[in-house]
């Protein structure tokens, strides 16, 4: 997982409240493992709309994606979140999220921002424009018109994205205290250690 500190461009103004994992990738995007080209189907229904935001020249490949409350609600596929980062997405802006994709996104390193409907409202404007910044030091999201809002994480995502650590790597981050771990246990409970010959 790639490190997440600072992210900034084009924001698509998306603000549609209830979008669920369905609207996000279509079920029949499910059947693949691969992470690869899920971002063609997502948003599908929307993007039968030629004049939809996703395909507007300004918005393609954008890192940034403002959306309305509840943003993620309905199954839990992961691969909503996958599909996102297939279309570049590193950072979702909304009132709120439902639990279930804000740990998929977590897990897969795009950055979940949650702020007041007021300022939601406001970065949907300047998006339709200009371009947004998310900083996840400092936890601030601004814009070239010195709108400066702070947002509140979790320290212990907070510390996962910065530092690019999903489980995977968290586990090998603590890879020595594990060797030790299983060489004490090894050397004290041999029985338990798979392989052992306890004839010898």
């Amino acid at each position: 997982m790639e490190p997440v500190r600072h992210i900034e461009g084009r924001a698509i103004p998306f603000g549609l409240k209830n979008v669920d994992t369905d609207l996000i990738i279509p079920a029949r995007w499910l059947k693949t493992i691969s992470r690869e080209g899920l971002g063609r189907g997502a948003f599908e229904a929307v993007r039968e709309d030629p004049d939809n935001v996703f395909d507007q020249p300004d918005f393609v490949g954008a890192p940034i994606l403002v959306a309305g409350d509840n943003f993620g609600c309905g199954s839990s596929r992961e691969h909503a979140a996958w599909a996102l980062l297939d279309m570049g997405v590193k950072a979702v802006i909304a009132p709120s999220f439902s639990d279930i994709f804000s740990g998929n996104a977590f897990k897969n390193g795009i950055l979940t921002v949650i702020l007041p409907q007021e300022q939601v409202d406001r970065l949907l404007e300047v998006a339709a424009t200009d371009p947004i910044s998310v900083d996840l030091e400092s936890q601030t999201v601004t814009t070239p018109f010195q709108d400066r809002f702070r947002f509140e994480i979790d320290p212990f995502r907070k510390h996962c994205l910065l530092e690019g650590l999903d489980e995977v790597g968290l586990t090998l981050a603590r890879d020595a205290a594990i060797a030790g771990y299983e060489a004490k246990l090894g050397a004290e409970k041999p029985w338990l250690v798979h392989g052992t010959d306890l004839a010898a």
